[in-house]
Protein backbone atom coordinates (compact mmCIF):
# COMPACT_ATOMS: atom_id res chain seq x y z
CA UNK A 1 0.00 0.00 0.00
CA UNK A 2 1.22 3.60 -1.24
CA UNK A 3 1.46 5.72 1.89
CA UNK A 4 0.50 9.10 1.89
CA UNK A 5 2.81 11.08 3.88
CA UNK A 6 0.71 14.09 3.72
CA UNK A 7 -2.21 13.09 5.68
CA UNK A 8 -3.87 15.47 8.18
CA UNK A 9 -4.59 13.11 11.09
CA UNK A 10 -5.63 13.51 14.57
CA UNK A 11 -5.82 11.69 17.72
CA UNK A 12 -8.35 11.94 20.50
CA UNK A 13 -8.50 11.11 24.04
CA UNK A 14 -10.85 11.50 26.88
CA UNK A 15 -7.56 12.03 29.20
CA UNK A 16 -9.40 10.98 32.47
CA UNK A 17 -6.85 7.66 33.17
CA UNK A 18 -3.86 10.80 32.82
CA UNK A 19 -5.27 13.65 34.24
CA UNK A 20 -5.46 11.01 37.44
CA UNK A 21 -2.56 9.02 37.37
CA UNK A 22 -4.78 5.92 37.11
CA UNK A 23 -3.68 3.24 37.14
CA UNK A 24 -0.62 4.21 39.46
CA UNK A 25 1.89 3.55 36.28
CA UNK A 26 0.03 5.59 33.79
CA UNK A 27 2.89 8.10 34.23
CA UNK A 28 5.50 5.87 33.68
CA UNK A 29 4.06 3.78 30.58
CA UNK A 30 2.30 6.51 29.12
CA UNK A 31 3.93 9.91 30.13
CA UNK A 32 2.95 11.47 27.17
CA UNK A 33 -0.56 9.91 27.64
CA UNK A 34 -2.18 7.31 25.58
CA UNK A 35 -2.87 10.07 22.29
CA UNK A 36 1.16 10.66 22.75
CA UNK A 37 2.04 7.25 23.01
CA UNK A 38 -0.38 6.72 19.43
CA UNK A 39 0.74 10.16 17.96
CA UNK A 40 4.57 9.05 18.34
CA UNK A 41 3.74 5.33 16.99
CA UNK A 42 2.32 7.31 13.39
CA UNK A 43 4.84 9.42 13.35
CA UNK A 44 7.43 6.88 12.43
CA UNK A 45 5.18 5.60 9.21
CA UNK A 46 3.94 9.55 8.58
CA UNK A 47 6.89 11.57 9.10
CA UNK A 48 5.81 14.43 7.14
CA UNK A 49 1.90 14.00 8.03
CA UNK A 50 0.08 16.64 10.26
CA UNK A 51 -0.59 14.43 13.08
CA UNK A 52 -2.23 16.61 15.79
CA UNK A 53 -4.05 15.61 19.83
CA UNK A 54 -6.91 16.62 21.45
CA UNK A 55 -8.42 16.37 24.50
CA UNK A 56 -12.06 15.81 26.29
CA UNK A 57 -11.38 18.89 28.61
CA UNK A 58 -10.28 21.24 25.57
CA UNK A 59 -12.68 23.64 24.50
CA UNK A 60 -15.45 21.71 22.28
CA UNK A 61 -13.02 18.79 23.22
CA UNK A 62 -10.78 19.91 20.72
CA UNK A 63 -13.37 19.40 17.58
CA UNK A 64 -13.94 22.26 16.83
CA UNK A 65 -15.70 22.77 13.11
CA UNK A 66 -12.83 23.97 11.41
CA UNK A 67 -10.52 21.55 13.15
CA UNK A 68 -12.90 18.20 11.86
CA UNK A 69 -12.62 20.10 8.48
CA UNK A 70 -8.64 20.21 8.18
CA UNK A 71 -8.76 16.59 9.49
CA UNK A 72 -8.75 13.35 6.99
CA UNK A 73 -8.57 10.94 9.84
CA UNK A 74 -9.53 10.61 13.73
CA UNK A 75 -8.19 8.37 15.90
CA UNK A 76 -10.54 8.20 19.32
CA UNK A 77 -9.79 6.26 22.17
CA UNK A 78 -12.21 6.75 25.22
CA UNK A 79 -13.39 4.89 28.38
CA UNK A 80 -14.20 6.73 31.69
CA UNK A 81 -16.09 9.77 30.26
CA UNK A 82 -18.03 8.66 27.53
CA UNK A 83 -21.17 10.56 28.89
CA UNK A 84 -19.29 13.86 28.69
CA UNK A 85 -18.82 13.99 25.30
CA UNK A 86 -21.38 16.74 24.38
CA UNK A 87 -24.13 15.54 21.99
CA UNK A 88 -23.34 18.24 19.77
CA UNK A 89 -19.89 17.37 18.99
CA UNK A 90 -20.74 13.71 18.17
CA UNK A 91 -23.50 15.24 15.85
CA UNK A 92 -20.41 17.41 14.05
CA UNK A 93 -17.95 14.45 14.14
CA UNK A 94 -20.61 12.06 12.53
CA UNK A 95 -21.59 14.47 9.68
CA UNK A 96 -17.61 14.74 8.72
CA UNK A 97 -17.45 10.78 9.16
CA UNK A 98 -20.56 10.63 6.63
CA UNK A 99 -19.19 13.51 4.34
CA UNK A 100 -15.76 11.53 4.01
CA UNK A 101 -13.50 11.85 7.41
CA UNK A 102 -11.84 8.32 8.03
CA UNK A 103 -13.04 7.37 11.71
CA UNK A 104 -10.58 4.93 13.92
CA UNK A 105 -12.30 3.30 17.11
CA UNK A 106 -9.95 2.24 19.86
CA UNK A 107 -10.47 -0.23 22.71
CA UNK A 108 -13.21 0.77 24.64
CA UNK A 109 -13.90 3.45 22.45
CA UNK A 110 -16.64 0.62 21.15
CA UNK A 111 -19.29 1.88 23.63
CA UNK A 112 -18.51 5.88 22.72
CA UNK A 113 -21.43 7.57 21.98
CA UNK A 114 -20.00 8.28 17.81
CA UNK A 115 -19.35 4.22 17.73
CA UNK A 116 -22.84 3.29 18.99
CA UNK A 117 -24.38 6.28 16.81
CA UNK A 118 -22.95 5.46 13.28
CA UNK A 119 -23.63 1.79 14.00
CA UNK A 120 -27.06 2.01 15.23
CA UNK A 121 -26.56 -1.00 18.33
CA UNK A 122 -25.49 -1.13 21.57
CA UNK A 123 -22.00 -2.41 20.78
CA UNK A 124 -21.33 -4.20 24.41
CA UNK A 125 -19.62 -7.11 25.07
CA UNK A 126 -18.09 -9.25 27.50
CA UNK A 127 -14.89 -8.30 28.73
CA UNK A 128 -12.72 -9.20 32.45
CA UNK A 129 -9.51 -7.74 33.19
CA UNK A 130 -6.95 -10.19 34.32
CA UNK A 131 -4.03 -9.45 32.79
CA UNK A 132 -4.54 -12.35 29.91
CA UNK A 133 -2.35 -12.99 27.25
CA UNK A 134 -4.14 -11.83 24.03
CA UNK A 135 -3.05 -13.53 20.07
CA UNK A 136 -4.47 -10.91 17.34
CA UNK A 137 -4.95 -13.62 14.52
CA UNK A 138 -5.33 -11.97 11.06
CA UNK A 139 -7.97 -14.06 8.99
CA UNK A 140 -8.03 -11.25 5.74
CA UNK A 141 -4.56 -11.29 4.96
CA UNK A 142 -5.25 -9.69 1.63
CA UNK A 143 -7.13 -6.40 3.12
CA UNK A 144 -4.63 -3.16 3.60
CA UNK A 145 -5.12 -2.69 7.18
CA UNK A 146 -3.28 -6.35 7.70
CA UNK A 147 -0.34 -5.41 5.10
CA UNK A 148 2.89 -6.35 7.08
CA UNK A 149 1.47 -7.79 10.09
CA UNK A 150 2.37 -10.96 11.62
CA UNK A 151 0.14 -13.52 12.77
CA UNK A 152 -0.52 -13.45 15.25
CA UNK A 153 0.37 -10.44 16.88
CA UNK A 154 1.40 -11.55 20.65
CA UNK A 155 0.42 -9.10 23.16
CA UNK A 156 1.43 -10.32 26.62
CA UNK A 157 -0.96 -9.06 29.43
CA UNK A 158 -3.93 -7.32 28.17
CA UNK A 159 -7.83 -7.19 28.99
CA UNK A 160 -10.09 -9.69 27.67
CA UNK A 161 -12.72 -8.63 25.43
CA UNK A 162 -14.92 -11.57 24.23
CA UNK A 163 -18.62 -12.17 22.00
CA UNK A 164 -21.13 -11.43 21.61
CA UNK A 165 -19.89 -8.40 20.13
CA UNK A 166 -23.11 -6.76 19.44
CA UNK A 167 -22.19 -4.92 16.34
CA UNK A 168 -23.99 -4.99 12.80
CA UNK A 169 -22.42 -7.30 10.38
CA UNK A 170 -19.20 -5.89 9.31
CA UNK A 171 -17.82 -5.09 5.87
CA UNK A 172 -14.90 -6.72 6.76
CA UNK A 173 -13.71 -9.03 9.97
CA UNK A 174 -9.93 -8.64 9.98
CA UNK A 175 -8.32 -9.82 12.70
CA UNK A 176 -10.07 -12.03 15.73
CA UNK A 177 -7.94 -12.28 19.11
CA UNK A 178 -8.09 -15.15 21.62
CA UNK A 179 -7.46 -15.17 25.06
CA UNK A 180 -5.94 -17.66 27.76
CA UNK A 181 -9.62 -18.09 28.93
CA UNK A 182 -10.83 -19.85 25.91
CA UNK A 183 -12.72 -16.91 24.63
CA UNK A 184 -12.29 -15.36 21.05
CA UNK A 185 -13.38 -11.61 19.60
CA UNK A 186 -13.59 -9.80 16.33
CA UNK A 187 -10.79 -7.68 17.61
CA UNK A 188 -10.58 -5.50 14.18
CA UNK A 189 -13.39 -4.90 12.12
CA UNK A 190 -14.45 -2.26 9.00
CA UNK A 191 -17.45 -0.16 8.26
CA UNK A 192 -18.50 1.95 5.75
CA UNK A 193 -21.37 5.04 6.56
CA UNK A 194 -21.60 7.68 4.14
CA UNK A 195 -18.63 8.53 2.16
CA UNK A 196 -16.61 7.55 5.27
CA UNK A 197 -14.44 4.51 6.36
CA UNK A 198 -14.57 3.24 9.85
CA UNK A 199 -12.24 0.68 11.67
CA UNK A 200 -12.21 -0.51 14.96
CA UNK A 201 -9.37 -2.30 16.85
CA UNK A 202 -9.72 -3.60 20.25
CA UNK A 203 -6.33 -4.04 21.51
CA UNK A 204 -4.99 -1.06 23.80
CA UNK A 205 -6.36 -1.12 27.48
CA UNK A 206 -5.18 2.31 29.46
CA UNK A 207 -3.43 -0.91 32.36
CA UNK A 208 -0.83 -2.03 30.02
CA UNK A 209 1.60 -0.79 27.10
CA UNK A 210 -0.12 -1.89 24.26
CA UNK A 211 0.72 1.05 22.07
CA UNK A 212 4.17 0.92 22.05
CA UNK A 213 3.91 -2.59 20.48
CA UNK A 214 5.29 -1.85 17.27
CA UNK A 215 2.86 -4.62 15.21
CA UNK A 216 0.14 -2.61 17.33
CA UNK A 217 1.23 0.76 15.85
CA UNK A 218 1.99 -1.13 12.55
CA UNK A 219 -1.84 -2.10 12.52
CA UNK A 220 -2.64 1.99 13.62
CA UNK A 221 -1.21 3.38 10.84
CA UNK A 222 -2.21 0.66 8.15
CA UNK A 223 -5.72 1.74 9.40
CA UNK A 224 -4.98 5.55 9.10
CA UNK A 225 -3.94 4.70 5.44
CA UNK A 226 -7.06 2.96 4.44
CA UNK A 227 -9.66 5.17 6.16
CA UNK A 228 -8.24 8.30 4.54
CA UNK A 229 -9.63 9.89 1.92
CA UNK A 230 -7.86 12.82 1.53
CA UNK A 231 -10.00 13.86 -1.84
CA UNK A 232 -13.60 13.32 -0.77
CA UNK A 233 -15.15 16.73 -1.00
CA UNK A 234 -16.58 16.48 2.91
CA UNK A 235 -19.92 16.68 1.54
CA UNK A 236 -22.06 14.12 3.29
CA UNK A 237 -24.64 12.46 0.97
CA UNK A 238 -27.93 13.91 0.31
CA UNK A 239 -31.46 12.02 -0.87
CA UNK A 240 -32.94 14.19 -3.87
CA UNK A 241 -36.55 14.14 -4.36
CA UNK A 242 -37.07 14.17 -8.07
CA UNK A 243 -40.00 15.07 -10.22
CA UNK A 244 -42.35 12.68 -10.87
CA UNK A 245 -41.92 11.51 -14.04
CA UNK A 246 -38.03 11.61 -14.78
CA UNK A 247 -37.20 7.88 -15.81
CA UNK A 248 -39.96 8.43 -18.50
CA UNK A 249 -38.72 12.03 -19.60
CA UNK A 250 -34.98 10.90 -19.82
CA UNK A 251 -36.25 8.01 -22.05
CA UNK A 252 -38.38 10.28 -24.16
CA UNK A 253 -41.29 8.51 -23.79
CA UNK A 254 -42.97 11.64 -21.98
CA UNK A 255 -46.17 11.97 -23.75
CA UNK A 256 -46.86 8.32 -22.78
CA UNK A 257 -47.66 9.14 -18.84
Amino acid sequence: MAVNDKLRILVWNEGVHEENNEPASMAQMYPDGIHGAIKAGLSGYFPAADIGTALLADEEHGLTEDRLAQTDVLLWWGHRAHADVSDAVVERVQRHVLAGMGLVVLHSGHFSKIFTKLLGTSCSLQWRNDAERELVWTVKPSHPIAAGVESPIVIPQQEMYGELFDIPEPDDLIFISSFEGGEVFRSGVTFSRGKGRIFYFSPGDQEYPVYHHPQIQRVLANSVQWVARPDADRIAPEVGNPARGWFLDQAGVAGSR
